[in-house]
């Protein structure tokens, strides 16, 4: 089981590079989710991840507090925006399905803006 743990991660990370690279896509995230499954098969790999200069300090705030930046709030609300004025746009979806979606970001949206934020 532990290998495939490890495996997840590795899957985790390279969604989370690839979110660094296109602006819709998130990174934290998959960082995030990378540190639990090293947290159960690497423990070298997860102080690598808690340890990144950019990353880091997120993922820590995250794991110690359940805490989001004011700047993470506003990228993931506004991405999450953007995300569904795309959907509307290049969709073109039905009611139902539009109304399903919009509830989704938004029911996704307010749980990153009632994190809290950082202590110092």
């Amino acid at each position: 089981m532990r290998w495939l743990w490890f495996a997840l991660g590795w899957v985790m990370v390279a969604l989370g590079v690839i979110g660094a690279l296109l602006p819709v896509m998130p990174t934290t995230i998959f960082l995030i989710l990378a540190v639990g499954c090293f947290a159960r098969s690497s423990p070298k790999f997860e102080r690598k991840l808690l340890e990144h200069p950019k990353y880091g300090p997120a993922l820590r705030a995250w794991r110690e507090q359940g805490a989001v930046s004011r700047k993470g709030k506003a990228f993931a609300a506004g991405g999450m925006a953007f995300g569904f004025a795309m959907f509307c746009w290049g969709a073109r979806p039905s009611l139902p399905l539009l109304l399903g979606v919009a509830a989704f970001f938004l029911a996704s949206a307010i749980y990153v803006l009632s994190r809290p934020s950082p202590m110092p």
